[in-house]
């Protein structure tokens, strides 16, 4: 069985976001994993745990500095990684394209994506992957099962939550609360460093970009900067709700 995990490199989340040029500046600042999908890394390797000949592949798509992304996740404990290098911004469809061609070429039996990327805020990338691919997919979910080429598991829904059963081939996406990661330890970050990292161009899987850059903006909000005095609490209590629904205009 083979496990295919995407992921993708993004702001450390206490990192500021910084324009220069009218581009996201990432000169300086911390990039690691996007949380989400470090949840599907860290269920693959539980996977390969509990059952013989699981091989567990990460999929970064992006420049060559999501080598060291990639390098995160064969620390945590995957077998090899693959590097589809470009520097052009791709949408979820063309994205999509790419995950498929590789799951097709390495013999992918369940693909691994997040719920929703950090950077681009969207949650298509596994549906458009399972399209592609005419599998079936479990969103959002919170606990996992593997039995006998059974996938059982536990996602999220508007109504609260509900269990379902499916066979592979298939795609999930996962999110926090369905594992805790493991951090890389010493000697495994040693050990990745010796580990497959296979370099591909996305000209070799005929994906156009159609994905067109303008500009970038950093939202500022300013504070109200008001501070209430708390040694009347009652007094307090009133002025705050009468701030939240005549200023604030957040309660009705």
């Amino acid at each position: 069985m083979r496990i295919l995990c995407v992921v993708r490199q993004v702001l450390e989340a206490e990192e500021s976001v910084r324009v220069k040029d009218g581009a996201v500046d990432l000169s300086g600042s911390k990039l690691v994993i996007d949380t989400m999908d470090e949840y599907g890394v860290e269920e693959a390797l539980r996977l390969r745990e509990a059952a013989a000949g699981v091989e567990v592949v990460v999929l970064a798509i992006g420049p060559v500095r999501c080598e060291e992304a990639l390098r995160t996740a064969l620390a945590m404990g995957a077998d090899r990684a693959i590097l589809v290098e470009s520097e052009a911004a791709l949408d979820v469809i063309a994205a999509s394209k790419v995950v498929a061609q590789v799951a097709q070429k390495e013999g992918i039996d369940l693909i691994f994506s997040g719920g929703q990327q950090a950077d681009w805020d969207s949650q298509g990338l596994g549906a458009a992957t399972a399209e592609r691919l005419k599998w079936p997919q479990a969103t959002w979910t919170s606990a996992l099962t593997l039995e006998g080429g059974q996938l059982s598991g536990r996602h999220d829904i508007d109504a609260g939550s509900e269990t379902f059963t499916l066979a592979l081939p298939a795609v999930v996406t996962t999110q926090q609360g369905l594992n805790d990661p493991r951090y890389p330890t010493l000697p495994n970050i040693m050990k990745a460093k010796r580990k497959e990292m296979r370099r591909d161009s996305l000209a070799g899987y005929a994906v156009q970009p159609r994905l067109r850059y303008v500009n970038a903006q950093v939202q500022v909000k300013e504070r109200r900067r008001r501070i209430l005095d708390g040694k009347d609490a009652a007094a307090s209590a009133k002025q705050l709700t009468d701030l939240l629904r005549n200023e604030a205009r957040v309660i009705a």
